[in-house]
């Protein structure tokens, strides 16, 4: 059969294919573009001639964008739509089958944009599916897992293959959205995928299962991470809402999180007394509910924290068999008298006094309101009465709102309560009862008041807060028309900047220690009294609320007119604008761009949403100098400061980061993917360092560090781009002599020199250089290459970084054991024999016992880091004149 014209016959593919590949090389891509058309019109059968001509490529293309096949295949494309004739329709089967078997062959380690153009040429889709499984398992056995993957999820053939054979190895090299891709829009994988991963929560499972069945995989420090209980439970959870699959289908995370929120509540209540008791045994019941292995954990815990005679009364509450019990618990269980076997809880209806205590008063803010102005509004008549004076035309109304806590063990929370305050009164909605929640007065009320123009609405970061409405309203799905809004968190933004301070790094200022942050900072700086916080964390679903519950929800909704008629009435003094409304409010009205805008924004300048430390604050002094944080470039008066100053430590979330500023001289901590969040505060606290972490754990750090000491960052960007907003936000200018000045393994800044000479000696005594011959050479050179020695403590040419570090004298190693002092051995294991000859001098991380020695990395930093690095002329590329360890000590 002949597709083609009658004097396009007998065009060569492959003679096409090097007159194309010329013109490649020579980049004139406008000629090859009408060669490539005219040179397909010529061939006899330009299916098999484009898979000839394929076939005969040498280059590879994975890892590359834009190949000669690949632009091949894109000119192919085009041509066929100027030839919609050429089609496997007109071919046999047998012949259409061939070619599509050759098609196939070529989809092993490509690109997936050569995939697609292959599939769509070839319609490999049609092909009978136990074909493309071959080929697929194929390219697993070929340890092509990710090609695997892409293929099978473009040929849409995922059914044919279990999640074990494609997720698995996939999760293992780190790969988890790829291996939600392949699941995605088949639900019985999606079920698959989050049993099998909970499986691996459960306590009994062990890692050393997946490395048997795929002992070729070499897994890294972070791909180990992935695999912890700890994450593998956040990626659970996450994929259950994801999928919208049933919770108890992973009973494992589950548990695993329940087990860690009654950890968080135990530290709360008992550790740092944050906590009330009765919130923290509401907390407690949620948590722990009918899971068993709960119970008898809390009991363990309550006997550890408080004594035999708390632990006995939750055992007594839950039930617990006697042979599960403590040592020592049933004896206690059999001593209490009748009065204290029961968790006796405080009435919410007894006699309180709606004021506070005088003292209190005097250290926190109260709304100026008596109890009879607060109001209850539970039915549709309350609802009326509270509409005619919400909606008033010129009105000013404080919005929040109250959920319950879930700690993690569901994502979405509907709101329980919402405050609505205007200057005389308060409004309670209560949501917690479901047929007033429901009823469609309620809902078009809500949808009234965010529409109404003519109200101004005052609320706090109302993300959160529109979050849960939409969880607690699907209806409200549809477009909610947001109108007369102002998010006092943006005005609270430019309140930092506009009240920063001439004389230095100090800014806003609110006290020595000051733990306040958020709307309570704001209300602290503006009207002088922090918020009591000590309800946030309550049970508000639980009815009747306590009177400090309502104390609490109602000063947090009248605080927002107070804090509005106070910087309204006076804004200049504040370094505000005359109308606060021009102030942009995108945390509420645009929340969902939000995270579209820090995408967009990620590699320029530091932005005020990026960084979310509530202060900044000057490195070497972070426990004394508070500043609000908005991310911005520190001001020209504040001088640039050397990287040993900066003292951080780094999130077991932010390795990648951690790594970067280390390798620019900068003192990182790096916590183990298996250290709790909490390791970073302690370490914060005790040795004088800023925390960087992103995400949740955010919250709960900076409340247990000083002002400035914890900087949150956006964990969906490249660690190279957060390293620069760090250093540009502390005013680092690290140089090129500051590269590498840290061990990269153990974060010490003290080295041995060892010549040449000394290692080859080194590596004999210990059996890793065997041939003699090679050892003769190498000794011969270094013989003729030898440098004067003045001492033990002479380093000739040390490396550029040498200023910067401390140098310790060889005669400190132990010369049979090759140890240092701290007991750490020379790790001559990575020392290449190889590299004897071309390197005279080796570097030894006298903590450590790594080895390092100059070459090509550092010019890949310089070049990564460039824009932030301060370059002199006098800098020098390569090593810095000889210097000796005298000279720096």
């Amino acid at each position: 059969m002949n597709l083609a014209t009658p004097e396009a016959m007998g065009l060569d593919p492959a003679v096409l294919r090097d007159q194309l590949l010329e013109l490649w090389n020579l980049k004139d891509l406008q000629t090859l573009h009408l060669a490539s058309h005219q040179g397909f019109s010529k061939l006899s059968q330009p299916l098999e001639g484009l898979l000839t001509i394929l076939e005969g490529c040498s280059g590879k293309q994975k890892g590359r964008s834009h190949t000669f096949s690949h632009h091949i295949l894109l000119e192919y494309q085009t041509w066929m739509k100027e030839h919609p004739q050429v089609t496997l329709s007109l071919l046999s089967e047998d012949q259409a089958l061939a070619l599509q078997r050759r098609a196939l062959s070529l989809l092993t380690d490509a690109q997936s944009a050569f995939v697609g153009c292959l599939i769509d040429i070839y319609q490999l889709s049609s092909l009978d599916p136990a074909i493309l499984r071959q080929h697929i398992m194929k390219l697993q056995a070929l340890k092509c897992y990710k090609e695997a993957a892409v293929l099978s999820i473009k040929l849409k053939v995922q059914k044919e293959l279990t999640v074990e054979e494609i997720c698995v190895p996939l999760i293992l090299q780190g790969k988890m959205p790829l291996a939600e891709s392949f699941v995605t829009g088949c639900s019985d994988l999606e079920i698959r995928l989050v049993t099998l991963l909970d499986s691996w929560c459960h306590p009994s499972f062990s890692v050393e299962e997946l490395y048997q069945r795929f002992p070729h995989l070499s897994l890294s420090k972070h791909c180990m991470g992935q695999i912890q209980p700890k994450m593998l439970t956040k990626h659970v959870l996450r994929l259950v809402e994801k999928f919208t699959i049933q919770p108890g289908l992973c009973p494992n995370a589950l548990h695993k999180r329940r087990f860690d929120s009654l950890r968080f509540l135990m530290y709360k209540r008992f550790v740092e007394k944050s906590m009330t008791e009765e919130n923290w045994s509401d907390h407690v019941e949620y948590v722990v509910a009918d899971d068993t292995e709960l119970q008898i954990i809390l009991v363990k815990m309550l006997l550890k924290y408080c004594g035999l005679q708390k632990a006995s009364q939750w055992s007594l509450r839950y039930k617990i068999p006697r042979n599960r019990l403590p040592l020592g618990v049933w004896e206690s269980q059999c001593s209490l008298p009748p009065d204290l076997q029961q968790i006796h809880r405080s009435d919410p209806a007894q006699t309180e006094e709606w004021m506070p205590s005088q003292s209190y008063c005097q250290k926190f803010y109260q709304a100026p309101l008596t109890k009879d102005k607060v109001h209850f509004v539970e039915t549709s008549e309350a609802l009326q009465r509270c509409r005619n004076t919400i909606l008033k035309e010129g009105g000013i109304v404080g919005v929040d709102m109250e959920w319950q806590p879930t700690f993690g063990c569901i994502s979405s929370q509907s709101v329980a309560l919402i405050q609505l305050a205007v200057f005389d009164q308060v409004f309670l909605l209560d949501l917690s009862l479901n047929e007033f929640c429901q009823h469609p007065d309620t809902i078009g009320f809500i949808r009234s008041l965010f529409a109404e123009r003519n109200v101004l609405k005052l609320g706090y970061s109302m993300a959160g807060d529109l979050k849960c409405l939409l969880a607690t309203w699907h209806s409200l799905e549809e477009p909610l028309k947001m109108e007369g809004m102002l998010d006092l968190c943006s005005v609270h933004q430019k309140l930092g900047k506009a009240n920063r301070t001439h004389s230095g790094p100090k800014e806003v200022l609110v006290g020595e220690d000051s733990a306040e942050k958020g709307l309570s900072l704001l209300v602290q700086q503006v009207l002088g009294k922090p918020l009591d916080k000590t309800e946030q964390l309550s049970n508000w679903k639980k009815r009747p609320l306590r009177l400090s519950q309502i104390r609490y929800a109602v000063a947090d909704a009248y605080c927002l007119l107070d804090v509005y008629s106070v910087l309204s009435s006076n804004p200049a003094y504040f370094g505000l604008p005359a109308d606060l409304r021009s102030i942009s409010t995108s945390q509420s009205e645009n929340s969902g761009d939000k995270k579209e805008k820090q995408t967009k924004q990620g590699k320029q300048a530091l932005g005020k949403e990026d960084c979310q430390g509530d202060q900044r604050v000057s490195p070497a002094h972070c426990d004394s100098e508070k500043g609000h944080l908005c991310g911005e470039k520190p001001s020209e008066d504040s001088p640039p400061l050397p990287p040993q100053q900066l003292r951080v430590v780094c999130d077991n979330m932010l390795q990648g980061l951690g790594r970067y500023l280390r390798c620019l001289g900068v003192d990182v901590v790096m916590l183990e993917n298996t250290d709790d969040h909490r390791v970073a505060a302690k370490l914060a606290q005790a040795e004088g360092r800023v925390i960087l972490t992103c995400g949740q754990p955010y919250q709960s750090l900076r409340s247990q560090v000083g002002e400035g000491c914890c900087l949150s960052l956006d964990c969906t960007e490249k660690a190279r781009d957060q390293a620069v907003r760090v250093l540009r936000h502390f005013n680092i200018q690290p140089t090129p002599g500051d590269i590498f000045s840290r061990c990269q393994a153990c974060n010490s800044d003290q080295y041995v020199a060892v010549p040449r000479e000394d290692m080859v000696r080194m590596l004999q005594q210990k059996g890793f250089l065997q041939d003699q011959d090679n050892t003769d050479h190498i000794q011969q050179q270094s013989h003729q290459q030898k440098e004067e020695k003045l001492g033990d403590i002479l380093t000739p040419e040390l490396p550029r970084y040498a200023l910067q570090c401390h140098w310790a004298p060889l005669s400190g190693l132990d010369p049979d054991t090759l140890t240092f002092p701290g007991g750490a051995p020379i790790q001559l294991h990575t020392v290449p024999p190889a590299l004897l000859p071309r390197i005279r001098l080796f570097y030894v991380c006298t903590r450590c016992g790594k080895v390092f020695w100059e070459g090509s990395h550092f010019g890949r930093v310089l070049s990564m880091f460039q824009e932030v690095l301060h370059i002199t002329d006098e800098d020098p590329e390569s090593v810095a004149t000889p210097i000796t360890v005298a000279q720096q000590n």
